[in-house]
């Protein structure tokens, strides 16, 4: 199996060696190489189906890869099982328990993350995503967009996580909550850190230009 260690030796955040994706009997992707450096900002690219979702989980560590493999660099390996996790994930469908206020479900994501938060801190995010009026609302009685901010809360959260797996983070988004979102990207990239994220429109933050990733490019051969 092909090892990345050369790239993480190196300084690399997070970096996978021929890597394949696999969903059920179906190969997605195949023979992927990619290294994520501290300050980069990668735009993951590719039809509906290729594989985007996949390819973000595998790097989370929340599946097993078909082929090829994964390792994080020195500064993003987790050391200590009780600590921050070297990856944070947000996927698509936020994963906010319906229950649950807002402040409480960004707690416990954050909890899930190895990295607990006190209730001002996950109040003070939620204020940085425009949200905090809505802290002790019910996650049921909060809009898309509402929903979305308190998951990207996150990342205020997190902001010490070398690399942030990012699905779809711009969806429901008004233009201050994509504002918000390009500022703490921009800000963990000029701070060492890396991102990966997925996105139907073109990706445009200001003062910055994304790498692209195409999956497309990896498509098995039919």
């Amino acid at each position: 199996m092909p090892s990345p260690t050369a790239d993480t030796a190196r300084g690399a955040l997070l970096a996978a060696r021929q890597l394949a994706g696999r969903r059920g009997d179906r190969m997605l992707f195949q023979g992927l190489d990619l290294t994520l450096d501290p300050g980069d900002v990668v735009w993951l690219r590719g039809r509906n189906g290729r594989g985007k979702t996949t390819l973000l989980r595998l790097l989370a560590g929340l599946g097993t890869p078909a082929d090829g493999c994964i390792e994080s660099g020195p500064q993003a390996r987790d050391t200590n099982s009780e600590g921050p996790r070297p990856q944070v994930y947000i996927a698509h469908a936020n994963a906010l328990k319906e229950d649950l206020s807002a402040v409480e479900a960004l707690r416990f994501l954050a909890t899930l993350g190895g990295a607990p938060a006190a209730l001002e801190e996950a109040v003070q995010a939620l204020k940085r995503l425009g949200v905090a009026s809505r802290a002790h609302a019910p996650v049921r009685t909060l809009s898309q967009g509402q929903r979305r901010r308190v998951a990207l809360a996150r990342l205020v959260l997190s902001a010490h996580a070398p690399v942030w797996l990012l699905d779809e983070p711009y969806d429901a988004l008004d233009h201050r909550g994509v504002q918000t979102l390009d500022t703490l990207i921009t800000d963990h990239a000029a701070q060492g850190g890396a991102v990966l994220l997925t996105s139907h429109q073109a990706v445009s933050i200001p003062g910055l230009t994304p790498r692209v990733l195409d999956l497309d490019t990896f498509a098995p051969a039919t």
